[in-house]
Formats: structure tokens, C-alpha cells, sequence
């Protein structure tokens, strides 16, 4: 069988991988559909497995990486589904407090790829907190398939409500100076969008490829800054009008769009990633949230 790689896919597989993740495709339709480029020595087996995550080999940061002090917690979100869990990291030998960073997932649950974000996070020198929406379910599921049906299961407002009760948790920490920002990414950058308009208190936030808010946006009192892929049509057609917004209201952002790169371009698990975009974007929000979590 031909071992694939980035460039033997279409632009049109990537599209149909990107409907497949949002739930606009049952898998059977997706592997249907997939048959349509399975060409050439390609199967649709090789196009699948080449497709879904590898949480195997791609991890940035050791789990147990003697520099980190990680591990999962519980708090309480009475406005949200009560009690949830979350992975909650520090560096190791930080001296006094932390700002800190919440880290919001994508539509299926703090799978790995997540966990491994909120720790590279701390190593920066934040204390950071991962919550699980699916928490209500027993936690993410070991697969994303099963994460992403039972995260449409929970109300999106109801999952806001958890993330905004781990950025209070955060700012009650001992370990943390009150000075908390978000990050998300996909699902997580309309989390982090939503909490820039819900949390006065907010201190900076960083979408990646999120949904915008279309009301309340004068209530933004944290500085953004947006992450785009160029390729991703379906999130980019609302950023106009959120732009105009913002520019409206004098609020304070900043807006990269990685060209040729596709939603997702983030994620280390898949091959949508794109190193180059990936690490200018990660580089450029850390340097963000030191700045103004400072």
C-alpha cells in the first residue's frame, strides 16, 4: 500500500475531512464520499487512516516532563454541569504567582492534543487549566468519533459557563496572580471569543479559528488576538463583521490569517497541520499573553 503524505491529498479531501470533524458528514457518508479519491494506489482505508489523529507520535511535551507539576483537578460550576474535571499545570520550581491561561478544547472533549497544548503552555511559565466539557459523560472517551457525539449532546452556553467557572477557579488559586487569559481553538475560539465579551475581567484572549460573537461585542474589554487559516472559508465569513465590530467600538485586537494553511492547521495530531503557521501562531500568543498577563 502507498504510504501517503501531505502533498498526495487534494484540497477537496481536507474540505471533506473539515465537514466530517463539524458534523456535517456521518462517517459512512465521509468514507463514501472519500471513495472519490481513492485513485492511483490510494485506498480509502489509507485516506482514513491517514486522515484521523495520531496521538502516538506527535505529543510536543512529555506528560511527565520533570519540569512540570501536571495533573488533573476538580472545581465547581454551578452555572455550568456542576462538577468538572480539568488538567491543571505549573511549572515545577515557579517562583511565586502565575498568571494564568485557560486552555478550551475543540468540539470532542480534552483529548490529547489538548492536554499536551495547556502543558507547552506552562512551560512558558503560566499556570494553565484544561477543562473536559465532556466531564458530564465520564470525560473524553479515548477517540474523537465518540467525543464529538457526546459534546453535541451539552448546550454550547452551558459549556461556557464551565470555562468561565475555570477562568474563577484560576483567579481564587494561591498559585496565580489574578492575571488570566484564554486560548481555544476551533469549539475553544468561540469559547475564547465568548468569554472576551462575558468576563470583564478577562486580561487577553487568543482564538484560533473560532467563531465570532455577533452581540455584546462592546462589552469586550480584553485585547484579542485573532489566529485564521487562510483556507478556512466557513469560520473567515464572519470575521468582516466582527472586525467592524470591533474597529466600531474601539476595541483592542490584532488578526493573523496563515495563508494557504487549513482549519486545524494547529493541531500536531493531523495532517492539516502546518509547523511554519503552527509555531509563528503559537510563538506570537505567548509572546501575547506575557505581555498583557504581565
Amino acid at each position: 500500500m502507498k504510504k501517503l503524505t501531505k502533498a498526495d491529498i487534494k484540497q477537496e479531501v481536507f474540505d471533506l475531512y473539515d465537514d466530517y470533524a463539524h458534523n456535517k458528514l456521518q462517517r459512512r457518508e465521509f468514507m463514501e464520499k472519500l471513495g472519490l479519491y481513492a485513485v492511483g494506489g490510494i485506498t480509502v482505508a489509507s485516506l482514513m487512516s491517514f486522515l484521523m489523529p495520531n496521538y502516538v507520535d506527535t505529543m510536543l511535551v512529555d506528560k511527565n516532563d520533570p519540569n512540570l507539576d501536571s495533573g488533573y483537578i476538580t472545581y465547581n460550576s454551578p452555572k455550568g454541569a456542576g462538577e468538572m474535571k480539568a488538567l491543571l499545570s505549573k511549572p515545577k520550581n515557579a517562583e511565586g504567582k502565575l498568571p494564568g491561561i485557560v486552555v478550551v478544547h475543540e468540539n470532542r472533549g480534552l483529548n490529547p492534543y489538548i492536554e499536551d497544548t495547556a502543558r507547552r503552555a506552562a512551560l512558558e511559565g503560566f499556570i494553565t487549566i484544561a477543562p473536559d466539557a465532556l466531564t458530564p459523560f465520564g470525560g473524553y472517551p479515548g477517540n474523537d468519533d465518540e467525543g464529538r457525539t457526546m459534546q453535541r449532546e451539552r448546550d454550547r452556553y452551558e459549556m461556557l459557563e464551565d470555562f468561565i467557572a475555570a477562568f474563577e477557579y484560576l483567579k481564587a488559586h494561591e498559585g496565580c496572580t489574578g492575571k488570566i487569559g484564554v486560548v481555544g481553538f476551533c469549539f475553544g475560539g468561540w469559547i475564547s471569543n465568548m468569554m472576551a465579551v462575558k468576563v470583564p475581567d478577562l486580561a487577553a484572549a487568543v482564538p484560533f479559528y473560532g467563531g465570532q460573537p455577533t452581540e455584546d461585542i462592546d462589552k469586550i474589554n480584553a485585547p484579542l488576538m485573532l489566529q485564521f487559516a487562510g483556507l478556512d472559508e466557513r469560520v473567515n465569513a464572519g470575521w468582516p463583521a466582527y472586525e467592524e465590530a470591533l474597529k466600531k467600538y474601539g476595541k483592542e485586537y490584532s488578526a493573523f490569517m496563515y495563508p494557504d494553511v487549513n482549519h486545524g492547521f494547529h493541531n500536531t495530531t493531523t495532517p492539516r497541520y502546518d509547523k511554519d503557521a503552527a509555531e509563528l501562531a503559537w510563538q506570537r500568543s505567548m509572546d501575547f499573553f506575557k505581555e498583557k498577563l504581565s
